[in-house]
This record gives C-alpha cells, sequence and structure tokens, in this order.
C-alpha cells in the first residue's frame, strides 16, 4: 500500500494578511479621550479695569482639601458624602440666612421671574491632594448642581433636566448657573514642631 502524503499549505501569505487585519483594526478602532471637565472662566480683565468686582463673603462657600485628604468646608471639617447636601442647602438657602448667599430676581425665558442665588463654590486644594479625592469632591459639586436642576426641571417642566429641549435647558441653567472657582493647587503648610 502507498502511502499518501499530505499536501503542504501555503502560508506565505499569512504575514500580509495579519498586517492587514491589524491595520484596519488600528485605523477603524475609536480611542477615548481625556477632554477634561467644563468650566466657565472669568472674563478677560479690560486694560482699565484693574481688579476683579468683591464678593460678598456671604455668597462664597469654601471647600478646600489639603495634602492628607481632609475636605474643610468653610472651615469646618465634613465628609465627602455629606458636601452634595451641603452644596444644595448653600445655593437654595431656603430660609434667607444671613451666612448664606444673597439672591437677586432675574427674569428668565420660558420661566419669568425668578430668585436666582449668587452663590459661588469656591474649591482649593492642596499639591498633595489625591486625585481620587479631588475628583470625589468635584464630583459632589456636580452632582449638587445636577439635581437641584432636575429637580427645577421636573418642577417647571414636568421632566428631568437630560429630556429637555435645549432652549428649556438654557432657561433652566439660567435659574442654576454652574458658579464654580477653582484655584491654582497650593503647596501644603507644613505643621509647627
Amino acid at each position: 500500500m502507498a502511502k499518501r502524503s499530505t499536501p503542504e499549505l501555503n502560508a506565505s501569505s499569512m504575514a500580509d494578511i495579519a498586517f492587514l487585519l491589524l491595520t484596519f483594526f488600528l485605523l477603524t478602532t475609536t480611542m477615548d479621550q481625556n477632554i477634561g471637565m467644563p468650566r466657565r472662566l472669568p472674563p478677560i480683565l479690560e486694560e482699565e479695569q484693574e481688579k476683579p468686582p468683591e464678593i460678598n463673603k456671604r455668597n462664597i462657600m469654601q471647600v478646600h482639601v489639603n495634602s492628607m485628604d481632609a475636605l474643610m468646608v468653610n472651615g469646618k471639617p465634613m465628609e465627602v458624602i455629606f458636601l452634595k447636601d451641603e452644596v444644595k442647602t448653600f445655593l437654595l438657602n431656603p430660609n434667607n440666612d444671613t451666612d448664606k448667599p444673597e439672591k437677586e430676581v432675574k427674569n428668565i425665558e420660558l420661566v419669568g421671574a425668578i430668585p436666582v442665588s449668587k452663590g459661588v463654590v469656591s474649591l482649593q486644594t492642596d499639591r498633595g491632594t489625591s486625585y481620587s479625592m479631588y475628583m470625589a469632591v468635584q464630583n459632589e459639586i456636580m452632582r449638587a448642581y445636577s439635581e437641584l436642576r432636575d429637580e427645577f426641571a421636573v418642577s417647571q417642566f414636568q421632566l428631568p433636566y437630560a429630556r429637555l429641549s435645549e432652549d428649556r435647558q438654557e432657561a433652566v441653567r439660567g435659574v442654576y448657573p454652574l458658579n464654580i472657582s477653582e484655584a491654582e493647587p497650593r503647596e501644603a503648610k507644613k505643621g509647627k514642631r
């Protein structure tokens, strides 16, 4: 009985095919990009304007995170989980407390005349603050604004903020403008020995 030999496979073009597939996937795949957080920057000062206008101290909520990731709000220690509610109470100022922000009546299209908080959340970190703590604080501040906008959208337009038309979203942003001031990180203060 004669032995049959198996024909050989020509694999010389396999490397070319693999290279083409790799090139195809590299060209058609999208990569996630870090885009940062949207922030409204202060306007550029004109030459004749020497310094920015003064802001009443009661209109500023000072949020500080030190190099040991300890959170202080208006000089008092606080856990991150309570920050969202503190920011909401600060901006709403339901009892018109004198230690919380003033309100200014504004005429907003689609809403009418409504009191708008002059509150500004001022965030300051130290250079040693961890990125995870910084992001946790940022998330809680943004959650406060998101919840306020959602609550107002539902009460005014019977829809959550995300489902509103662009003009209605703009009206809600007029009632709760994103007023966050973020200072450049500073060097941690060294303790006395």
